[in-house]
């Protein structure tokens, strides 16, 4: 390992057994451990399927992760991103020592702190200064450090308050606050962070994320930062890697990494139809959205900024469910899930006669106002106020260059109007 290479992964796999508890039966574990003494491979490292959620079991192994490699050096933040399940906690575990791995090594320098989930690694019924302590103690801090840093702590934290308190007592936000104040100012020479600041308010997550960046640009320590939030990977990190199905499929510059996922996670925005099929859903289910169509004039013309765009829902339903009694919202985002748009069937003021039993709904907006770029759609159903659909990320679109002026520097009144005024179809 070089002098600069604070750590090194080489070649890391994690398996698991489905439906089960630990790694297998007794009789797999007889039979590795008649491998072993023999000198011979574990035979079920041959076998396992790849870490796809979407997919039907087909065996009895998963590969969470499977040969990952890569090395980060002192005062980098590496960013790992990848869809949900992809093998991104079970990667930072490992790291992390909470589990280990079925093959490969990890070469470290230096201490570890982690801060995977809420709460991890503080006792409930100790209070939060007391928790402070053992945190710092496992760390491998004497008192007379933890002392030094007790104030800064505390003061970070927000938990003044609260700090004799038992912590069983704090919130969830409260939590990661006190742990992220622990994890970073008892020195770590890497701190590893999993999705854990999105549980903060919007003002907790802009400190925490200064005080990476010091971390990482004053004092020449490293972090490992997993996170959804793709502003804050190209703001934060200096390198990045991309998991699918627990493999890395891309490694290098932050930006490059982020535009990679982006690329890829939404590699159907070129497709008018935009398929629910395998989508993660929530709600009761009594209305469902089968497909949508995203169009500009006709169904085969691609969206432009300044042309019409057009929202077409087909809508799984009952015959006793009228069209009067459901509300559909959707919600636009940019590539990076800064929220641009929402509109919603209850926005408008419906006539009876208006609303017919069809199992569609559409959105019309006059004018684009969108700029050249990807876009991701959420979308929602309630029927009589409860809901029933509700899919994040849903799809995505992509919006081209177009005309949005009607002369140089002259706004229409239709266009000012665009991102409250829509017509609806039913």
């Amino acid at each position: 390992m070089s002098q600069q290479t604070i750590l090194k992964v080489e070649n890391i796999s994690k398996q698991y057994r489905l439906g089960n508890v630990g790694t297998g039966t007794l009789s797999h574990d007889l039979n590795r451990w008649w491998h072993q003494i023999r000198g011979k491979e574990n035979p079920y490292a041959k076998v396992g399927a790849v870490n796809d959620r979407s997919a039907t079991a087909t065996q009895d192994y998963v590969w969470a992760i499977k040969n990952i490699n890569f090395e980060v050096k002192k005062g980098e933040v590496l960013g790992i991103i990848g869809k949900n399940g992809a093998g991104k906690s079970t990667l930072l575990k490992i790291l992390s020592r909470v589990t280990s791995p079925t093959t490969g090594s990890i070469k470290t320098k230096g201490r570890i702190a982690s801060l995977l989930e809420v709460g991890t690694g503080f006792h409930p019924e100790l209070t939060g200064k007391e928790n402070i302590y053992l945190n710092g103690a496992i760390l491998g801090m004497n008192k007379a450090e933890i002392n030094s840093k007790i104030d800064e702590i505390i003061e970070f934290s927000g938990c003044q308050m609260y700090i004799d308190t038992p912590v069983k007592r704090y919130s969830s936000g409260m939590r990661v606050r006190l742990a992220f104040a622990v994890a970073a100012f008892l020195e770590p020479d890497i701190l590893v962070i999993d999705e854990v600041l999105a549980v903060g308010d919007a003002e907790f997550q802009k400190k925490a994320i200064g005080k990476m960046q010091d971390i990482s640009k004053g004092d020449g320590r490293t972090v490992i930062f997993v996170s959804h939030n793709m502003a804050a990977v190209r703001n934060l990190c200096t390198k990045g890697i991309v998991l699918e199905h627990g493999t890395s499929v891309f490694e290098g510059n932050q930006n490059d990494a982020v535009d990679f996922y982006l690329e890829k996670d939404f590699s159907d925005h070129n497709s008018i139809i935009k398929s629910y099929i395998n989508a993660k859903r929530t709600g009761k289910a009594k209305v469902i959205i089968e497909k949508a169509l995203v169009y500009s004039e006709n169904e085969n013309s691609i969206i432009k900024t300044g042309h019409p765009i057009y929202f077409k829902y087909h809508i799984i339903k009952s015959s006793n469910i009228k069209n009067k009694d459901i509300t559909l919202d959707f919600r636009i985002d940019d590539n990076e899930h800064n929220k641009l748009l929402w509109l919603s069937t209850g926005l408008k003021k419906r006539n009876q006669q208006v609303c017919s039993n069809n199992n569609f709904i559409i959105f019309e907006i006059p004018k684009c106002p969108l700029n050249v770029g990807q876009y991701i759609v959420t979308t929602q159903i309630r029927y009589q106020g409860v809901v029933q659909d509700w899919v994040i990320d849903a799809f995505s679109f992509k919006v081209e260059d177009g005309i949005f002026f009607n002369k140089v520097g002259e706004v229409s009144t239709k266009q000012s109007k665009l991102l409250v005024d829509f017509n609806l179809k039913f």
